[in-house]
């Protein structure tokens, strides 16, 4: 690879990353994180973390290059950092977590640079992503959906006896 190769390289990655290290440390984002942190410590079921904000983001993004659905990593990594960035309204308000992980990302998204139509794109993804009707959807919301759903390792949790879950709903199967 020629210096100019790696420079442009590192320059495309820089900046299809840009976004998302905004995301990540924006303050709103970090305080949600710390409160779902909080209210799940003692959680023996799946918890709502980075790890499953990543593991989210990645079965989306590798099944977006497999099926060349053509979504752009940086929006596919946004809704998976957010998707359940609203948990602890659930848990304190009764507030469903998709609408309220919806209503918190709009301020952050616009505050890391997302366009109104990108913006509006990750937030009816959010919204839809446990909605079963949006399973077999080639878009966005299809995308998290599925990767929400494959991102949890059922057949290998230590709690799955007591998990609330439908048997049918468990993932029990090492899929990607």
């Amino acid at each position: 690879m020629t210096p100019g190769a790696a420079s442009g390289m590192t320059s495309a990655m820089t900046s299809d990353m840009h976004r998302l290290d905004k995301i990540c440390s924006h303050p709103l984002w970090r305080k949600y994180l710390g409160e779902i942190g909080r209210l799940e410590a003692d959680r023996i079921f799946c918890r709502h973390d980075v790890q499953h904000f990543l593991d989210v983001a990645r079965i989306a993004y590798i099944e977006n290059l497999e099926q060349k659905t053509g979504i752009p990593k940086e929006m596919i990594y946004a809704a998976a950092l957010l998707h359940d960035i609203g948990r602890h309204l659930q848990y304190t308000e009764g507030i469903s977590h998709e609408e309220a992980s919806a209503q918190l990302a709009e301020t952050i998204l616009t505050d890391c640079g997302f366009t109104g139509k990108e913006t509006e794109e990750i937030l009816q993804a959010i919204r839809l992503h446990r909605n079963s009707g949006t399973a077999e959807k080639n878009d966005l919301a299809g995308l998290l959906y599925r990767a929400d759903k494959k991102s949890r390792a059922c057949g290998f949790c230590e709690a799955r006896g007591q998990c609330n879950w439908s048997e049918e709903k468990k993932n029990m199967k090492l899929t990607i």
